[in-house]
């Protein structure tokens, strides 16, 4: 039975809503051994003998105004060492990224900032660095970002510490369209508490997805890095706000459901651990092939159509046109025979309600056997697409390597064939393999 009621794609339960942030205070520190800063100096037109004497040199400029937050802050010394990076903006104290390289003979260092500058921000560099005979000096630079005169905010469908099943992917939503993706797309960064490769994909201007080239390990923690707050999305409109988030993946829990057998394999963490008959839409509302995820489920949900009203138990949605699992008490007797429903996919009621209190969102539902297609979009479809496909969606065009540490982007060469965590095995329920 397929539900005819609200068919508006629903985005989720647990968004979480970019906020604005401002006055933020940033601080990095780069070495050891650093001092209270000192006086502001200017070494603009000096020697370099007189510009190590001066301090280190910052970029901006200070004093500077309408700063791009694409300028990275950029700190130089001919003195010494950089000992420390201190910057500040408003009342609060955040980490700010960076990274310091060293030139050759050790006389020169450079520290420069990793991500995009805040918009609308007052920032204030302070540096210190070592001078000869033991002595440190400091260089201070204030400079204003600019105001956008347009702006984005971005949601993540995952909820905090929530549980999703190993086809999950990682969704964004955009509030404005997004034209420029490859800025967007190195703003962001996905930790992994179990290494994975997978790739970032456009679906449209204002929904993007991270998945992985083959299901989540399970049990791995992901954490959602979005470094978006000054990021041009667009010409003249920015991100306002940075955005992180932490989610879990649940043991693996695959269905494979044939409409031409009549039988769905239930694995557990990659073994078939029970087969149960089911019936699926009969000729003319044929349940559409694809490998599906599960969205959400209810327990009952009111099933409407032509000639009936009816509140179904144990109810897992895996389209947005509303196909899902569920109990069918009165078709028991067609189950594993014949497909009778309008679109659904049949099953015992003990059976239903052992997958019902099993599942979670994102668990994967292959359909099998049937003359009709998926189509794109009904439901979480990205796993339609071959992993080539998917590393083709990402604006960069390559692939993502996650894992404990964060993330790079990597060449899709350069990824293994194949990093797939749970290969179905066909052992019977009740062997030792299916234990």
């Amino acid at each position: 039975m397929r539900e005819i009621g609200e068919t508006v794609r629903r985005r989720g339960r647990w968004f979480v809503l970019l906020a604005a942030v401002g006055g933020l205070l940033l601080t990095a520190c780069t070495g050891s051994g650093g001092q209270p800063a000192g006086a502001e100096h200017s070494t603009a037109g000096h020697s370099p003998a007189a510009q190590a004497a001066a301090g280190p040199h910052i970029t901006p400029a200070n004093g500077s105004k309408h700063v791009g937050t694409t300028a990275a802050i950029t700190v130089t010394s001919a003195s010494g060492p950089i000992r420390s990076v201190q910057v500040t903006a408003g009342h609060h104290q955040v980490p700010v990224s960076g990274h310091l390289s060293t030139a050759a003979g050790g006389k020169q260092a450079t520290w420069q900032s990793t991500w995009a500058l805040h918009a609308v921000q007052r920032y204030t560099v302070t540096a210190t660095a070592a001078a000869p005979g033991g002595k440190t000096v400091s260089t201070t630079s204030t400079f204003r970002t600019i105001t956008p005169a347009d702006t984005f905010t971005t949601e993540i469908y995952e909820g905090y510490k929530q549980t999703f099943g190993v086809g999950m992917p990682i969704i964004l939503y955009f509030s404005q369209a997004i034209t420029r993706r490859a800025a967007v797309e190195r703003a962001l960064q996905v930790t992994t508490s179990k290494p994975v490769y997978g790739a970032w994909y456009w679906d449209g201007d204002k929904t993007l997805y991270f998945r992985p080239q083959s299901y989540w390990p399970a049990h791995t923690t992901v954490s959602f890095d979005g470094h978006l707050d000054g990021v041009a999305g667009a010409k003249g409109m920015y991100g306002t706000a940075d955005l992180t988030q932490t989610f879990r993946i649940g043991g693996s829990l695959i269905v494979t459901a044939s409409t031409a057998t009549h039988h769905m394999h239930l694995y557990r963490n990659g073994h078939l651990i029970d087969t149960w008959p089911i019936s699926t839409g009969r000729p003319g509302d044929d349940t559409p092939n694809g490998t599906y995820l599960t969205i959400d489920k209810a327990n009952p949900v009111l099933m409407t159509g032509p000639g009936y009203s009816l509140e179904v138990p144990w109810s897992v949605r895996i389209t947005w046109s509303g196909d899902y699992l569920h109990d069918a008490y009165w078709s028991v007797g067609e189950q594993g025979f014949t497909n009778v429903s309008h679109g659904c996919v049949n099953m015992p009621p003990a059976d239903a309600q052992a997958y019902y209190q099993m599942e979670n969102p994102g668990d994967p539902v292959m359909i099998t056997g049937s003359p009709l297609a998926g189509t794109w979009d009904n439901g979480w479809t990205v796993w339609f697409l071959s992993f080539r496909k998917l590393v083709k969606g990402s604006a960069l065009g390559e692939a993502v390597q996650a894992g404990p540490h964060g993330s790079r982007f990597v060449s899709l060469s350069s990824v293994p064939a194949s990093t797939a965590s749970y290969p179905l095995q066909t052992a019977k329920p009740g062997s030792a393999a299916a234990s």
